[in-house]
């Protein structure tokens, strides 16, 4: 059984999921700086004083546990998961990896070094929705996708401040410029293109026309070029004052195309070319017409998982994290992964204040030489 440490409030997200598994999971510690957090770890979890943990230290030599999720502000994320990597723990990591170029190389490093487990966190790639149009994408029915697109818009300025002060989202997402999180938008979309990689993006912007006092762009559109010449386009936004659409997406094939809902009542769709209709890609249905090709585990533990959150997608990340720890193998959201998706929000900073200049992305992989470590202009 795998013992889970918890440190950051938002780790709540997977105690559904790890109750939901109690022959495979439990979590054994709980660590945290607010007192209230520690109090409703004890309530919800069943965790007792000896459990919960103000210092990350502590908790990572005193606690019984065999690995780490860290769901702590994102400027946390890097040197929280190099410590757990450390102590000999494995590490399930919130979104984005990182917060500067060089924490990614020093992720990387590490993971290479200790040969733990590392999970990218990216709980979007696992809801059923994207879960189903990547099995349609796999079973050719978009035919050759060569375009795909991503927004995450979600209105977050009331989360800049609390009691009067100012919080980290202040600074560390809001406060900087470019795709700041660009993750959620990306991670699903990528997962069509198979192992196709992101060499290139260029990041626009209409400006800064909030009255929040926040220095983030209002909202960025990035272009990312892959390697294969396909394109993938992704909008960040999270100061418009708009209602929530936080996972739209929309996927263009040789033989039709996927768009999600976005809002009013409307639904998820496609339109496919098949045997039976040629022309189909002229016509949208309901992509629940073809729940029949979810992944079978999506099918039989469809009411359990939906309880665990996020559609599902917090139970199926997790289980995922437990199979990769047990076996010894890294996940499909490795370290590599989370460095390329990272690294688009990071580098678009640059390329947004310098009027949409193309920036390459790193070809993350295995042990890459020094000199390729760097960014290049």
């Amino acid at each position: 059984m795998l013992k889970i440490g918890i440190v950051g409030v938002r780790g709540f997200s997977i105690v559904g999921a790890v109750k939901a598994m109690p022959e495979e999971a439990c979590i054994t510690a709980m660590c945290d700086l607010s007192e209230e957090a520690l109090e409703r770890a004890k309530k919800e979890i069943g965790l007792n004083d000896s459990q919960c943990y103000r210092i990350y230290e502590d908790m990572l030599k005193n606690a019984d546990i065999d690995a780490v999720v860290i769901s702590t502000p994102m400027h946390c994320h890097v040197p929280q998961a190099i410590e757990a990597l450390q102590a000999g723990k494995h590490v399930m990591c919130e979104v984005t990896a990182a917060v500067t170029m060089d924490e990614l190389w020093w992720l990387i490093e590490e993971v290479e070094r200790n040969g733990k487990i590392y999970m990218f966190a990216e709980n979007y790639c696992y809801m059923p929705e994207s879960q189903l149009i990547r099995a349609m994408t796999k079973a050719g029915l978009f035919g050759e996708i060569y375009y795909g697109e991503g927004e995450y818009t979600h209105d977050c300025r009331e989360l800049t401040c609390y009691e009067g002060h100012r919080t980290w989202r202040h600074y560390w997402q809001m406060g900087t410029r470019g795709a700041f999180y660009p993750t959620h938008s990306l991670g699903p979309v990528m997962q069509c293109f198979d192992d196709d990689r992101i060499v290139e993006i260029s990041c626009f912007s209409p400006g800064n026309h909030n009255d929040c006092g926040l220095r983030g762009d209002d909202l960025t559109q990035t272009l990312c070029r892959l390697e294969s010449g396909k394109l993938v386009k992704v909008r960040v936004d999270t100061i418009s004052p708009r209602p929530h659409c936080m996972t739209y997406y929309s996927i263009q094939g040789t033989k039709g195309c996927y768009e999600a809902a976005r809002g009013l009542g409307d639904v998820a769709k496609v339109a496919v070319a098949t045997e039976d209709n040629p022309k189909g890609f002229d016509t949208w249905v309901p992509l629940s017409n073809f729940n029949h090709l979810l992944p079978e585990r999506y099918k039989e533990k469809s009411e359990i998982a939906e309880k665990a959150g996020h559609g599902g997608g917090d139970y199926y990340i997790v289980a995922d994290f437990i199979e990769a720890c047990k076996t010894g193998v890294q996940p499909e959201l490795n370290v590599y992964k989370a460095a390329e998706w990272t690294a688009v929000g990071l580098l678009s900073s640059l390329s947004v204040t310098n009027g949409g200049r193309a920036m390459e992305i790193p070809d993350f992989r295995k042990n890459m030489p020094y000199s390729e470590k760097k960014i290049k202009l």
